[in-house]
């Protein structure tokens, strides 16, 4: 029996111009004009599946279960699948690179997936998102089953990510990778529930081009006097390095994909 969803969320890359935005919105309610939907994220970098297939995890936490689509997808065109899912009383739409995984894996996994391969009518080689996956959310939400909007897949079969984590080194430093910069200049490195006891009182941080900053640990901006620098967990989760009231990017010249070393202090290295 299909399930009844009456709520739709949307993350891309598409940005808030250009009219993509509105097009997915204009073709999921021809199909299901009562639905409600959520643009929960249009400014993930272009092309990041990772941090596309990230902030669609996370999203989970605060989402009722609805049809979620995320489109980041570098592969439009190609001969890469089209995925619908299931998992965790939630539907799951976009392309089979494995931006999908790791939400329907903290839902609780994979109950049942299909290529979209059924699609009403031909569209762009450009633009899925309008064409492809925005149909198939609406016609969830206007209650078809899953198994109408194409053939049964294994889910063994998808696309997975390997996500970006911490590596302990063997002096006991940590090399970690930055995740994203946010609009205030905070670097959330790829470490989600750091063990912050592990890091002591304060670390030196250590970025290309010899570039350091001793930094000490607190739980808030105002830990540290204006202008100075911290290491904490941010509201994701995620050991980060801020500034109180400045950009911590500056401090060490820091963007996404870029690698740190973090030695507490007192260990030699």
């Amino acid at each position: 029996m299909p399930r009844c969803y009456d709520l739709v969320t949307f993350i891309t890359d598409y940005g808030l111009s250009g009219g993509f935005v509105g097009a997915l919105h204009a073709v999921v309610d021809s199909f299901s004009p009562g639905a409600r939907r959520i643009d929960l994220d249009h400014l993930v970098p272009p092309q990041d599946v990772v941090l596309g297939a990230v902030r669609l995890r996370r999203a989970m936490r605060h989402t009722r279960p609805g049809v979620h689509v995320a489109v980041v997808d570098p592969g439009v065109g190609t001969s890469r699948r089209g995925l619908g899912l299931e998992a965790g009383g939630r539907a799951f739409i976009g392309p089979d690179n494995g931006i999908l995984m790791p939400a329907a894996a903290a839902v609780g996994g994979i109950e049942r997936a299909v290529s979209l391969d059924r699609p009403d009518e031909a569209g762009s080689r450009t633009f899925d998102g309008r064409d492809l996956f925005a149909p198939a959310a609406g016609r969830l939400l206007a209650g078809e089953d899953l198994l109408a909007l194409g053939s049964p897949l294994d889910p063994g079969e998808l696309v997975t990510l390997e996500l970006p984590g911490p590596l302990e080194l063997p002096d006991g430093a940590f090399e970690l990778t930055v995740m994203q910069v946010d609009a205030f200049g905070n670097v959330q490195f790829a470490w989600e529930e750091p063990p912050l006891h592990r890091l002591g009182a304060a670390v030196a941080v250590l970025a290309a081009g010899g570039k350091e900053a001793v930094v000490p640990l607190g739980t808030t901006f105002a830990d540290v006097a204006e202008g100075s620098p911290l290491l904490l967990e941010d509201s994701d989760g995620c050991l980060a390095l801020s500034v109180n009231r400045g950009r911590a990017d500056r401090l060490l010249d820091l963007s996404p994909g870029k690698k740190v070393i973090c030695r507490p202090l007192g260990l030699q290295g």
